[in-house]
């Protein structure tokens, strides 16, 4: 894979996924009540997309890295692998939230009803994507293969991530901002994420036609 071809993959992925996530969040907040199931699974299924594209976006990171500067190829790495667990850990909760609306003869809000999770979402996805961005805006900044604003921003979503990782203390109350899966530690710490990564995405897919031909490699 090629420099101009793993920018272009890498920013495609990134702006599908974000797109997707942006689509997903607003559904969480229709309802006042437990949601009808078409709802519950609509927004899963969404998310379920977005999460394929976050697949594809982190790994074409890593190859970009990789290209531009192979020294750095262990921080693209590490980005990989705090990605995937990220990407797991969210696809858990996904099937563990569709198999208790499918299952159940009623209408359920699977923010509360399914205890499993609760940090799943919320702390262990805060600190795996407190690591991950911290690693796309060091490798970013060591290498600049991307304006210097992704890094900063990478470094500040970072520390507002780690800033919840301690919801977990704060009971289970989805109303509340700073809970286990209140409404700041999940749906606003993943609208801000969506458009953090829509602005990457778009970045750095527009980099790739900045690249000299002596420069693509």
């Amino acid at each position: 894979m090629n420099e101009t071809f793993a920018r272009r993959v890498t920013g495609i992925a990134g702006i599908a996924a974000a797109a997707a996530i942006i689509i997903e969040v607003p559904l969480y907040f229709i309802y006042s009540g437990p949601p009808p199931d078409s709802n519950v699974l609509a927004r899963l299924l969404i998310g379920i997309v977005a999460l394929a594209f976050l697949l594809v976006f982190v790994t074409a990171f890593r190859e970009l890295v990789k290209c531009v500067s192979p020294a750095y190829e262990w921080v693209g790495s590490m980005a990989l692998a705090t990605g995937l667990v990220y990407l797991t850990v969210t696809l858990v909760s996904h099937g563990l939230e569709a198999g208790a609306v499918i299952a159940a003869d009623r209408r359920i809000d699977p923010t509360v009803a399914v205890s499993g999770t609760y940090i799943l979402y919320g702390s262990i996805s805060r600190l795996m994507l407190a690591f991950f961005l911290t690693a796309v805006g060091y490798v970013v900044s060591r290498t600049k293969l991307l304006p210097r604003w992704t890094s900063r921003s990478a470094y500040l979503l970072a520390g507002v991530n780690l800033a919840f990782v301690p919801s977990l203390f704060f009971g289970n109350t989805p109303a509340h901002f700073y809970a286990a899966n209140g409404w700041g530690t999940t749906a606003l710490m993943g609208a801000i994420f969506s458009w953090w990564l829509l602005a990457l995405g778009i970045s750095t897919y527009r980099s790739a036609g900045r690249l000299t031909p002596g420069q693509q490699r």
